[in-house]
């Protein structure tokens, strides 16, 4: 399932956040969980699957898939940002940089930026480490699959032609066979 997750749900499905986590936002008839997490300040494209290999194979992070995302800081940045941000931040308390990424300004204050990796309040971090504050963040495609014009705390199956996709693309990546759908 393809989830836009609205800001203030969690992605958790324990209830130890009294938030509304995204398996009570859509209620659907099968048990689902989430294919990996957005924060609960984050909104956007949040893939929901009751296929265990299926998460796995598209959260890890040494399959190198594209999440692409827009964000809006709280101050303009310069082209020194974009490099910055493109290059790769250290982050301290992780001890890790992150790996090179696409980024492309949209705005004063937008940018689109697009990972193959997934840690921890990521963009916030880096953002932060930049001298910036994430005031929004939306993800808005995960590998193949788009968030497109879907209205928030809706949720729709992906299409043939997406998961084929999808498919195809975790076999170029990995040694796992194909998903049924």
């Amino acid at each position: 399932l393809a989830v836009n997750k609205p800001r203030g749900v969690v992605c958790t499905t324990s209830d130890k956040d009294r938030a509304m986590n995204v398996v009570e936002l859509i209620h659907y008839p099968a048990r689902v969980y989430p294919v990996g997490r957005l924060d609960k300040d984050s909104e956007g494209l949040l893939l929901m699957t009751n296929q265990g290999d299926l998460a796995n194979e598209i959260m890890h992070a040494g399959n190198f898939h594209e999440k692409e995302y827009i964000v809006t800081v709280d101050q303009p940045f310069n082209s020194a940002f974009i490099k910055k941000m493109q290059e790769g931040v250290e982050l301290k308390e992780l001890n890790v940089t992150t790996r090179p990424c696409k980024v492309k300004a949209l705005g004063k204050k937008t940018f689109q930026i697009t990972l193959t990796q997934g840690l921890n309040r990521q963009i916030r971090r880096m953002c932060e480490y930049c001298g910036y504050k994430v005031v929004k963040l939306k993800r808005v495609r995960i590998m193949n699959i788009e968030l497109g014009s879907l209205k928030k705390g809706k949720y729709r199956r992906v299409t043939a032609e997406e998961w084929t996709e999808l498919n195809r693309r975790i076999l170029n990546s990995s040694n796992t066979t194909v998903m049924p759908k």
